[in-house]
């Protein structure tokens, strides 16, 4: 259940876990960014979660996205609960699609420390970070009432035995 405010009201638990979403059906939005910060993110959500209901789909978790941003653009991807959409705007994940899960709790100023600890586990374990993803999980409104501001950080790795072989060399 998505909250009034469009939070989700529940979420999965995986903070510091490596998750398989590979072959997983998503709806994805694409967004405007400027320089990596989302212009009009919550309109875009609208928009994503009308589409998702005029096509009779429903969410995993009805409010948790993940939301990616480059440069100028960004997307937004939905869970799904189906197992096949002919509908736009609807994929599959690529499989294996692994994710490195972390739940972050404060100012989002100071989550850069977070994803640079985030990062260097997943290169210590040979592993290449890709994409970056965030869940926002409260919002201004609800965030007092919830625990304060959350936001879970989702990174996309593959394997890399390249870097599994510096390591390697590298411990020797």
């Amino acid at each position: 259940m998505r909250l009034e405010c469009g939070c989700p009201s529940e979420f999965p638990d995986w903070d510091g876990k490596d998750i398989d979403l590979g072959a997983t059906l998503v709806h994805e939005q694409k967004s405007a960014a400027l320089f990596g910060m989302p212009i009009g993110f919550e309109a875009y959500l609208d928009r994503q979660h009308q589409d998702i209901e005029k096509l009779e789909l429903t969410e995993q978790w009805p409010g948790f996205v993940l939301a990616e941003t480059g440069l100028f653009r960004g997307r937004i991807l939905a869970l799904l609960a189906e197992e096949q959409s002919m509908a736009r705007r609807t994929y599959r994940l690529p499989d294996p699609y692994m994710l490195r899960a972390r739940l972050f709790q404060g100012n989002v100023s100071q989550i850069k420390g977070t994803i640079r600890s985030m990062q260097s586990e997943l290169f210590d374990a040979g592993r290449m970070p890709k994409n970056l993803f965030l869940s926002y999980l409260t919002c201004p409104r609800c965030q007092e009432s919830r625990g304060g501001q959350q936001i879970m950080l989702l990174r996309h790795w593959v394997e890399s035995p390249k870097l599994k072989q510096r390591l390697q060399r590298k411990r020797r």
